[in-house]
């Protein structure tokens, strides 16, 4: 992977600390300035620990939304049931120590047009996705169908069908190393008769709405 060719990059959104999500962020933000907006517990470990400066993380809690960006897109943080900590490796000794990676979160992403988007994060089914689908009405959702550490297909549907009632979802967390079993497949078919719209994509890919 080359970051370069990422090119402008103005925020990076993290639901938790788990190194799978945290990923490229200290580097990107390095590189390109990028502001990482983050839960406020997390927020303090990446920045007592010099991974990303202060001055460039956002630290926020559930419920409160934000304009990271000025006017225009509006990001809420949500609930997620998972876990998160933040294992960092410690460059003098190699040592790698457990952190304080606050709680996990989704997020409602509101653009400029009206357009939301819901961005589940890691998570297992919950009572108050009723809520997030009655009171923020997604147009699109980015929802975990793996299993093993997240929903599997079923308990993804089951989500989908009698909570959020989503119009459209683009499954998520699968496929990317052994116990994460879930596919597309066994999701559209949980859905069965749904007329909720899947949109299966692929590392690069590019969908416009």
């Amino acid at each position: 992977k080359d970051l370069n060719k990422l090119g402008k990059v103005d925020l990076i959104l993290l639901t938790h600390g788990h190194g799978d999500h945290i990923g490229d962020t200290a580097a990107i933000a390095k590189m390109t300035g990028a502001k990482v907006a983050l839960n406020a517990d997390m927020g303090h470990t990446f920045g007592t620990l010099g991974m990303v400066p202060y001055k460039q993380l956002i630290r926020f809690n559930k419920s409160g939304p934000i304009k990271p960006l000025g006017d225009g897109i509006t990001i809420t943080m949500v609930h997620a049931e998972h876990s998160s900590d933040v294992v960092y490796k410690d460059p003098q000794s190699n040592e790698k120590r457990v952190f304080p990676g606050g709680e996990p979160a989704g997020y409602i992403i509101e653009l400029e047009n009206g357009f939301k988007i819901y961005h589940a994060g890691d998570t297992g089914v919950f009572g108050d996705m009723k809520f997030i689908g009655e009171f923020y009405d997604p147009d699109l959702t980015l929802l975990p169908i793996g299993g093993h550490f997240t929903m599997d297909p079923v308990h993804a549907a089951y989500a989908v069908k009698n909570l959020l009632k989503s119009k459209t979802v683009i499954p998520i967390h699968y496929g990317t190393f052994p116990p994460l079993k879930g596919t597309p497949e066994q999701f559209k078919k949980a859905l069965a008769s749904s007329s909720t719209k899947v949109i299966v994509m692929n590392p690069g890919d590019i969908r416009k709405f």
